[in-house]
């Protein structure tokens, strides 16, 4: 059953590819397309942190130290703080709500 996954997924996975490289070229080069595909990672990423960061095993929403994290996370970055200041920040911001009992 596993192997079965694993060869859908692989075909899956090039047939896809193979769908990309078909594009005709004047396609790609349209605005739109353009504009497309710089939001579209930018949207998944989104939506990856918003999973991560609400979501319990449950199926259920959960707002916790997580958030707050996140929260500190968002305004680190808004004032331009380096990438390595920024995970700091929320993770000592979500260590330090867990530690006195909250989340």
């Amino acid at each position: 059953m596993i192997w079965t996954a694993v060869i859908v997924g692989g075909v899956g996975c090039y047939l896809l590819k193979l769908a990309g490289l078909s594009v005709p070229q004047e396609v790609l080069e349209r605005p739109s397309a353009r504009r497309v595909a710089d939001l579209i990672p930018v949207a998944l990423l989104a939506a990856l942190i918003g999973v991560q960061v609400l979501a319990t095993p449950g199926r259920s929403l959960e707002v916790d130290a997580r958030l707050a994290g996140l929260a500190v996370a968002t305004l680190a970055l808004m004032l331009r703080a380096p990438f390595l200041v920024v995970v700091l920040l929320a993770a000592a911001t979500a260590a330090a709500l867990r530690a006195i009992g909250i989340g």
